[in-house]
C-alpha cells in the first residue's frame, strides 16, 4: 500500500499519502457507526447465512497471489486491501486453496486477538497534547456528523485517527467499507479451518505512524485531510485503489509510482521508505522464520508491500525462495457490478469464529 508521509516531514500531498495508507497499508480498526439516517451513506451488514453461501459459490480470486517455496514447502503472499465490497470478501478457488494448504495464517495485525485490539484502542486514545484549536476542532466535528458517525468518536480517537477513519469510510455510497475488508475474513476463514494465525507487526509500530513529533505537525496533517474531504479528493483515490485490487492489475499496482502523484519531493520520497520498505524487511524476516520453523505459511498484508526491488516477493527471492505470481482468471468487474465464478459453498468457513484461538 501506498504509506502516510511520516507527521514529521512537510509535505503538501501528505493527505493523498493518508489515502493510500488507510486503504491499502495499515490494518487498523474503524468504530462502529451510528444508525443510518435517510442522507447517510449505507451501513455496512453481515450476510445472513444463505447470502454468504451464495458469495461463497459465485466468489472469484482478486488481488495479487505469490507462491513462495523453500526447503521442499510452499507458502503464500496474498496482497490486500483494508476497504472493500460485501462480496470481495469471499476468497475466490486459488486463494481459498493456497490458506487451506497452510498451517499458519499471518496477518500484519489480527483483529480479532483481544489483545491486539487492546493494544490499538490504548494506542488510538487521544492525548491532552493532541487537543485541536477551536475552528479545526469544529471542522472536524462537522465531519464526524456529515458522515454518520457516533459523536463521542472524538474523545476515543486522536484527531488523526478521527481523520483517518473519515478518509477510510469516504467510499461507503459506492459500496466500499472497511467492514468488509479482506484481512479479517481470511482471520474467520482461518480460525475455522484450524490454522494458527499470528500478527506480523505489534499496533504501537502501526499506530506510530499516525503520530505526530508535535502537536502542530498533527494539526497540520489533520488541516489537510478536512481540506480534501471537503473538496472530495481522498474518494477517487479510494475508489482507484479498490478497483486495481479487484480486477488484480498487477501492472498498476506495480506502477502507482506514476499515478498516485505522491512522490515529487525528497520528503515525500522518504515518506514511503518508512512506512514501506523499512517495514517490509522485518516483514519479511518473520514470514521466513515462520516458514523454516513449520509448516507452510499464508501470509497477507496490504498490497503495496508487493511492490518493487524492496517489496516482499523480491525480499524472500534474496533470502533464497522460488517466487511465482499465482495468475487469476481474466474477468471484467466494474465496481458496481462484479463477475462471478461458480463452485462449492463451505458455510462454515465465514461463520463467525467461537472465541479467539
Amino acid at each position: 500500500m501506498m504509506p502516510i508521509a511520516p507527521l514529521s516531514i512537510s509535505s503538501s500531498r501528505r493527505w493523498l499519502a493518508l489515502v493510500v495508507l488507510a486503504v491499502a497499508a495499515l490494518a487498523v480498526p474503524v468504530p462502529s457507526r451510528s444508525q443510518p439516517a435517510a442522507a447517510c451513506p449505507p451501513t455496512a451488514q453481515p450476510p445472513t447465512v444463505e447470502q454468504a453461501q451464495a458469495l461463497m459459490r459465485a466468489a472469484r480470486d482478486r488481488g495479487f497471489l505469490w507462491r513462495v517455496q523453500k526447503d521442499g514447502r510452499s507458502s503464500y503472499l496474498y496482497g490486500t486491501i483494508h476497504v472493500a465490497k460485501l462480496e470481495w470478501m469471499f476468497p475466490g478457488p486459488q486463494v481459498l486453496a493456497a490458506l487451506r494448504a497452510s498451517d499458519v495464517v499471518a496477518l500484519e495485525l489480527d483483529l480479532l486477538d483481544p489483545s491486539v485490539m487492546s493494544a490499538l484502542q490504548t494506542a488510538m486514545a487521544p492525548t491532552p497534547q493532541q487537543a485541536l484549536p477551536d475552528n479545526l476542532a469544529a471542522r472536524l466535528r462537522s465531519q464526524v456528523q456529515a458522515a454518520c458517525l457516533p459523536p463521542d468518536l472524538l474523545s476515543a480517537m486522536s484527531p488523526v485517527m478521527v481523520a483517518t477513519t473519515l478518509v477510510v469510510l469516504s467510499g461507503r455510497r459506492e459500496g466500499l467499507d472497511p467492514s468488509y475488508g479482506i484481512d479479517p475474513m481470511v482471520s474467520v476463514m482461518a480460525r475455522n479451518l484450524n490454522k494458527q494465525v499470528v500478527s506480523l507487526e505489534t499496533a504501537d509500530l502501526q499506530m506510530s505512524l499516525l503520530r505526530g513529533e508535535t502537536p502542530k505537525e498533527e494539526q497540520d496533517a489533520v488541516a489537510q485531510v478536512l481540506d480534501q474531504l471537503d473538496s472530495d479528493t481522498a474518494r477517487p483515490m479510494i475508489l482507484r485503489l479498490a478497483r486495481m485490487w479487484a480486477e488484480s492489475r498487477y501492472d498498476e499496482l506495480d506502477n502507482y509510482a506514476q499515478w498516485c502523484d505522491c512522490l515529487n519531493t525528497d520528503a515525500e520520497r522518504e515518506a514511503m521508505k518508512r512506512v514501506l520498505d523499512d517495514r517490509n524487511g522485518p516483514l519479511a524476516d518473520r514470514i521466513d522464520a515462520l516458514h523454516v520453523g513449520g509448516g507452510p505459511v499464508f501470509a497477507a498484508v496490504g498490497c503495496l508491500h508487493m511492490t518493487g526491488p524492496h517489496g516482499l516477493p523480491s525480499l524472500l527471492r534474496q533470502r533464497g525462495y522460488q517466487v511465482d505470481r499465482v495468475p487469476f482468471a481474466k474477468a471484467h468487474t466494474e465496481l458496481a457490478g462484479d463477475a462471478s465464478a461458480g463452485r462449492g459453498s463451505d458455510e462454515r468457513l465465514v461463520r463467525p469464529p467461537a472465541s479467539p484461538r
